[in-house]
């Protein structure tokens, strides 16, 4: 009996000194009870966060749909440095037209059809977007009047190319009765574009725009016209038309006058009289009873 009590207690003498080697051997951390960390309030160490590389606005769910359309609109605006309209939105690119003609007609308005031939496929690219992005109700004056100018020479060089080489566009039959271009789901012909769009603008400096293909015609413009410019252009475009002596002759008592003021002579006396309108722009003072001839057409090529 004694044997077993002296066994019993030696047990116990050793697993007391086991346990109080491993405290000893433990991290205060370790020490914390079951309870104690129950007890123990949560502690949450923040963490730093990487900053965003762009500040993130927040949009409330009411203006989200305005800031989308805002977005679009920004997309859709096409602004320049040197450019002091630039708060007139664009709706259409001309770009690519534009460097067409910087590239192939020259300042006085000769026209390299050959190197037109050699770029078609940008200017096939340039057609196809002006087929696709035809004018809309959100579009403004200044939109509408580029992009027709555009078009109607655009597609006179289409056609000539279509028919190249030749030595005058009237050797195409009808030509601006031919239907043969699309702008939407529509079939146009250049007559179309003239006189049932353009001229109903009420804007008779469209007739120093547009050109036929011929040395008589206004000079096509090396550069595309644009919501920004258009209103400019055509403003120097009539000055240099009406003051170029190929074209118009004029002395205060005597004009001799291209038939371009003839064959549209309505659209020039919506304000008053020819010789009033011609005013606006010549250099030379025009007298009310200035006798009026017209030039004969050279219907030649104008490359």
């Amino acid at each position: 009996m004694k044997s077993l009590f002296f066994i019993v207690l030696i047990c116990v003498f050793v697993a007391c000194g086991g346990s109080k080697k491993a405290i000893q051997n433990t991290t205060p951390d370790e020490h914390t009870t079951a309870k104690e960390k129950i007890n123990s309030p949560k502690i949450t160490v923040p963490v730093e966060e990487k900053a965003p590389d762009t500040a993130i606005e927040k949009v409330e769910p009411e203006e989200e749909e305005e800031v989308e359309e805002a977005a679009q609109q920004q997309k859709e605006t096409i602004t320049t440095k040197e450019n002091p309209k630039a708060d007139i939105l664009e709706v259409f690119n001309h770009q690519s037209w534009n460097d067409l003609l910087q590239k192939h007609v020259s300042d006085n308005g000769t026209v390299n059809y050959i190197g037109f031939k050699q770029d078609h496929l940008a200017l096939k690219s340039y057609l196809a977007a002006l087929r696709k992005n035809i004018p809309a109700e959100n579009w403004n004056k200044s939109d509408i009047l580029a992009y027709w100018m555009n078009v109607y020479n655009a597609f006179t060089i289409k056609l000539i190319l279509d028919n190249y080489p030749l030595k005058s566009i009237k050797d195409i039959k009808n030509p601006w009765d031919l239907r043969f271009f699309k702008l939407g789901n529509k079939w146009y012909t250049l007559n179309d574009v003239e006189h049932r769009i353009l001229r109903k603008m009420r804007d008779p400096r469209i007739h120093f725009g547009i050109n036929c293909a011929s040395i008589s015609c206004p000079q096509l413009l090396n550069k595309a016209f644009t919501a920004q410019n258009v209103d400019s252009e055509l403003e120097k475009l009539a000055i240099d038309f009406i003051n170029d002596p190929k074209r118009n002759t004029i002395t205060s008592n005597s004009l001799q006058l291209s038939k371009i003021f003839t064959w549209f002579a309505k659209d020039f006396k919506t304000e008053g009289s020819l010789i009033h309108f011609l005013n606006k722009y010549s250099k030379i003072a025009i007298n009310t009873n200035a006798k009026k001839s017209f030039k004969k057409y050279n219907w030649s090529l104008n490359e």
